[in-house]
């Protein structure tokens, strides 16, 4: 089983289409949405977790792309600033693949990047700005 994690930005004119479906339904890939903002006449954002075969998933990309998706590797990383983290918790109560998790009995925030599916929620959550995302090596598919 082929699986990245994918950046879709879709154009205003795209995100009333049934897209994802088609990922399913023409090209049997298995999706899981890590994090999505589609709003009305406005461009759309999704990060989603793809699987499938690899000749499935390139097809399925190229299809993206055909629809006018615009497609890119989640080559993002969320990093944490030990010297603002003052270890509250806030981050672990909204990380939902455990990348974040409180220590006992020293009650401090561990933060396992490779768990990290780059959601981002830990940023908003963070009350000092500890959390933050950079870009690692923004790379498009061809």
């Amino acid at each position: 089983m082929y699986s990245k994690i994918l950046i879709l930005r879709f154009p205003q004119k795209e995100a009333k289409k049934p897209i994802v479906y088609h990922l399913v339904k023409d090209f049997d890939l298995v999706f899981n949405i890590l994090n999505a903002r589609i709003l009305p006449r406005r461009e759309g954002m999704m990060v989603m977790e793809l699987s499938g075969t690899k000749k499935r998933f390139k097809d399925g990309v190229r299809f993206l792309k055909d629809q006018g998706v615009r497609v890119q590797n989640a080559s993002q990383d969320v990093n944490r600033n030990d010297d603002k983290c003052t270890h509250c918790g806030a981050c672990t109560a909204v990380c939902p693949t455990g990348a974040l998790a409180i220590h006992r009995p020293e009650m401090s925030v561990a933060f396992e990047q490779e768990k990290c599916s780059v959601c981002e929620l830990c940023v908003t959550a963070c009350p000092v700005r500890a959390m933050d995302v950079t870009p690692s090596n923004q790379v498009f598919f061809e």
